[in-house]
């Protein structure tokens, strides 16, 4: 789907924006005028040329209080919407030129990897406006695809064995290296947690550890919660809190997108990948409530409910994370309701005490409407995750914060790194877009990977 940009076309139609209070081109205007059509956010007008044949589409952008981010992407609106053929964007000096390739590009997705008869046919073709990075548009665009496929194919196609091949086949594109530690392996090179939540399930928990880059570099680890399946362990969710969690492993893919940004892009970093790979499943073997869990830190954690297993894997990954003294070490997670609760599906919340590095993710965020927004690790909620028989408890009582107290937790296991972010995504598109259709969704990976470009460049 990334090949439909062209460098060039004589023969492209054009696709006008306009303003619900911008006049059309003189052909399209009567055509609107006869259909009823309004330009509102994301709305697609396909209008005949002089001799009845298609001559022009246009992309409504609605009132003029958006962000130009925002209207670069609802360039997505018309891939799926325009007939078969090349178009070009006319106008384009409102619109950010990448933006608004990207845009059109992630328009054109679909999954159909399970449907007898593939919908994702050759459609609308877009010649790049003028100034476009078309290399970096298509990575970025593939990589946000790597991400969406992940989350969307079911867990019998992609346990924690299916993950394990997922980052093997990354690693093999760009020429890093693997390593990962099953089963009761774990145990015995001291990741406990790990084993403790994913031992229940007919697959063996294991722990990917991808290296990229240069040894003498900068040292950027990311790590994703790997969650292939969660039932919520004895704990167990209801059936309606179990059908999307074929998306619990949201984290790890979001990582291993960022992951080929990075290395596509030949950042100069050192790049580590670690991704807890486990099913939450229910046995003879489960660990259980009021369980007090070691942990590779020397922590002990005690188990207030099951169904809070990503901190557990999370917290023995980013130790091992930590114990190199990375420069960055950046964790991304589907990890509490609360953050839905808080902010929405589709403005993932994250966390961090360095408050530069919390100004250019911002940044990042608004320029490339990448949504995220800074929640505070308040830390006199702590104290709400004490236990009574361990040093620290994997829940709190009272349900408050749930978002922020995940993130306290998980910081009590990183104390090396010079900087270190947590991202709490849902990894989720509702409702359908411009930019793609209900399912599984890349968020905050553009605007981590501007950060770190901007921070340490090519090599």
């Amino acid at each position: 789907m990334t090949d439909r940009l062209l460098d060039s076309s004589a023969d492209a139609r054009p696709i006008h924006l306009r303003h619900e209070d911008e006049a059309l081109p003189e052909a399209a205007q009567a055509w609107s005028e006869a259909t009823g059509y309004k330009a509102a956010v994301g709305a697609v007008l396909v209008a005949p040329g002089a001799n009845g044949e298609i001559g022009s589409a246009v992309i409504g952008l609605g009132g003029r209080d958006g962000a130009k981010a925002e209207r670069s992407l609802l360039t997505g609106a018309v891939a799926a919407s325009l007939p078969k053929g090349e178009w070009s964007l006319e106008d384009g000096a409102a619109l950010d030129a990448d933006l608004a390739a990207l845009g059109f590009l992630l328009g054109t997705y679909r999954f159909d990897r399970y449907r007898s008869k593939a919908t994702g046919e050759e459609g609308a073709r877009l010649v790049v406006p003028p100034g476009t990075d078309a290399e970096k548009v298509r990575l970025q665009a593939s990589s946000i695809f790597q991400v969406r496929d992940l989350i969307n194919t079911p867990t019998n196609d992609l346990g924690p064995d299916g993950i394990e091949a997922a980052v093997r086949s990354l690693a093999a594109e760009f020429g890093a290296e693997v390593s990962v530690t099953t089963g009761d392996d774990l145990l015995r090179d001291n990741f406990p947690m790990i084993h403790a939540v994913g031992r229940a399930s007919a697959t063996a928990p294991r722990l990917v550890d991808l290296r990229w880059g240069r040894e003498d570099a900068p040292r950027i680890t990311l790590v994703g919660k790997g969650v292939a399946f969660d039932t919520g362990g004895l704990d167990i969710k209801p059936a309606s809190g179990m059908l999307l969690m074929k998306k619990d492993m949201g984290g790890a893919a979001n990582v291993l997108g960022l992951a080929r940004i990075v290395m596509g892009s030949n950042l100069a970093v050192r790049l580590r990948v670690l991704i807890p790979a486990v099913e939450n499943s229910i046995s003879a073997n489960a660990f259980r409530p009021g369980d007090v869990l070691p942990s590779r830190k020397g922590r002990t954690v005690e188990i207030g409910n099951t169904d809070a297993e990503g901190r557990l894997i999370l917290a023995d990954a980013l130790t091992l994370a930590d114990e190199e003294s990375p420069e960055i070490l950046i964790d991304m997670a589907t990890l509490t309701g609360a953050a839905r609760v808080a902010l929405g599906p589709d403005l993932p919340p994250f966390f961090t005490d360095d408050e530069e590095l919390a100004a250019e993710i911002g940044a990042a965020a608004a320029t490339l409407h990448d949504p995220l927004w800074r929640l505070p690790l308040w830390k006199p909620y702590a104290r709400n995750l004490a236990s009574k028989i361990a040093d620290i408890n994997n829940v709190t009582a009272d349900g408050f914060a749930g978002s922020v107290t995940a993130a306290l937790f998980l910081q009590g296991f990183v104390e090396k790194a010079g900087s270190w972010v947590h991202l709490d995504v849902f990894g989720w598109r509702p409702q359908a877009s411009p930019l793609g259709p209900v399912g599984g969704e890349a968020q905050g990976i553009r605007a981590l990977a501007h950060v770190l470009t901007q921070r340490y460049g090519a090599s």
